[in-house]
C-alpha cells in the first residue's frame, strides 16, 4: 500500500471573463469557473480537488485576480510552479486563466482569512453603444453628473447598515459592512465605479452602481443616497446594475494580496 503523497496548500489568482459562465460556484446545467478549475486540476493530480474562492461572482461577472486555494501535490508543484501555472492553463478554457501562483500555510483559508476585496464596475457613458465590448459594461447613453455621484458616495463610505443594497437572497447574518473606498473617475467614454470594502453583501455592489447612476443622472439628489441608507428598505432604491459591468479585482490577506500573484512577464 502507497502512501498518500503529501500535499501542499496554494492560492491561484485567476483571471475570468463572465460571459458564458454561470459564475463561480459550480451548478449541476451550466459551466462555471470552480467546476472548470476543480476539472483541470483533478486532470494533473489525478484525484478531485477542491477549490475555494475569496468571493462567488455571479453569472456574468468578470475576475481579474480571484484568489482561490486548492490542495496539490507538493513534489509536483514545488519542482516547477511555472510549469505546474502552464500545465494548468493548458487545459482550462481560454475565458478562464490562472495568472499567479503561490504557496500558503495548510490552514489558510481563501474565503476567510480575506480581510479586504475590491471591484470595479464600468459604465459606458457614450449617445452609441460600444461594438466591441458590449458585454464587458453596462451602456448608459445619457450623461453622467459625476460630481453629484461624487457626492452622494461619501454618504457610504465608512462602517454602515447596508440593507438598503441587499439583495433579497443574501444569506449573510448581518448588514453591516465597512465600506473603504467607492470613487468615481472618467476614462474616456468609461466612468469607473471603484468599490473596497471588508466584505461585500449579495448584489451590493451592483445596487449601489443603480443609485448612483440615477443621482448621476439628475432624477436624485446625492442626499438621496443617506436617506436610503436610514430607510434599510432594497425596495426603495434603483434597479440592480447589469452583471456584467462588474470586475472582481483585488482579495487583500495579512501579507499579500492576489494582485500581488499576478504574474508580470
Amino acid at each position: 500500500m502507497h502512501d498518500k503523497p503529501e500535499k501542499q496548500r496554494v492560492v491561484l489568482a485567476i483571471e475570468y471573463d463572465g460571459q458564458g459562465l454561470c459564475g463561480w460556484q459550480r451548478q449541476k446545467n451550466a459551466p462555471s469557473v470552480q467546476a472548470h478549475l476543480e476539472e483541470a486540476l483533478a486532470h494533473i493530480e489525478g484525484e478531485s480537488v477542491l477549490c475555494v474562492a475569496a468571493g462567488r461572482t455571479d453569472a456574468g461577472v468578470h475576475a481579474e485576480a480571484m484568489a482561490v486555494h486548492a490542495d496539490v501535490d507538493a513534489a509536483r508543484f514545488t519542482r516547477s510552479p511555472g510549469a505546474y501555472t502552464h500545465g494548468l492553463n493548458s487545459l482550462l478554457p481560454e475565458q478562464v486563466r490562472m495568472v499567479g501562483v503561490r504557496a500558503v500555510s495548510a490552514d489558510f483559508h481563501a474565503r476567510f482569512d480575506c480581510r479586504e476585496r475590491a471591484y470595479r464596475y464600468r459604465i459606458w457613458n457614450r449617445s452609441t453603444a460600444s461594438a466591441l465590448s458590449r458585454w464587458r459594461h453596462w451602456w448608459m447613453p445619457r450623461s453622467l453628473n459625476l460630481e453629484h455621484m461624487r457626492e452622494a458616495a461619501g454618504y457610504m463610505l465608512g462602517r454602515h447598515d447596508f440593507s438598503a443594497f441587499r439583495a433579497s437572497g443574501c444569506q449573510a447574518n448581518s448588514a453591516v459592512r465597512e465600506l473603504r473606498q467607492l470613487d468615481v473617475e472618467r476614462q474616456g467614454h468609461t466612468v469607473m465605479v471603484y468599490f473596497r470594502a471588508d466584505a461585500f453583501l449579495y448584489h451590493m455592489v451592483r445596487n449601489i452602481v443603480g443609485s448612483l447612476v440615477e443621482v448621476g443622472l439628475g432624477n436624485w439628489p446625492p442626499e438621496k443616497m443617506a436617506e436610503l441608507m436610514s430607510m434599510k428598505d432594497r425596495r426603495q432604491a434603483a434597479r440592480t446594475a447589469p452583471a456584467h459591468g462588474l470586475y472582481f479585482t483585488n482579495a487583500v490577506y495579512d501579507d499579500f494580496s492576489s494582485r500581488d500573484l499576478i504574474n508580470n512577464h
